[in-house]
């Protein structure tokens, strides 16, 4: 639907009504077009194993974080 009723020359543009049967064009891309919604579709379609969410978090403007884990270590106690 993007690319068969919002694809303009040199970009994508929002529609003033998307039910009208001719595209109203509103002559904007919005910042979060690319920033986000690109984003969340090329995670959504990519292989899952690209950013494993056992590794990876992603915050709600899908910025990917690393899981930071607290490794418990055992700590041996030598007997002198």
């Amino acid at each position: 639907a993007l690319e068969n009723h919002c694809r303009v020359n040199g970009g994508y543009s929002g529609l003033r009504d998307v039910y009208l049967a001719n595209e109203n064009y509103d002559d904007v891309q919005q910042s979060f077009f690319l920033a986000e919604t690109l984003k969340y579709l090329y995670l959504i379609f990519s292989d899952d194993d690209l950013l494993p969410l056992e590794h990876w978090i992603f915050n709600t403007e899908a910025h990917p974080f690393p899981v930071l884990r607290e490794e418990k270590k055992e700590i041996e106690v030598k007997e002198k």
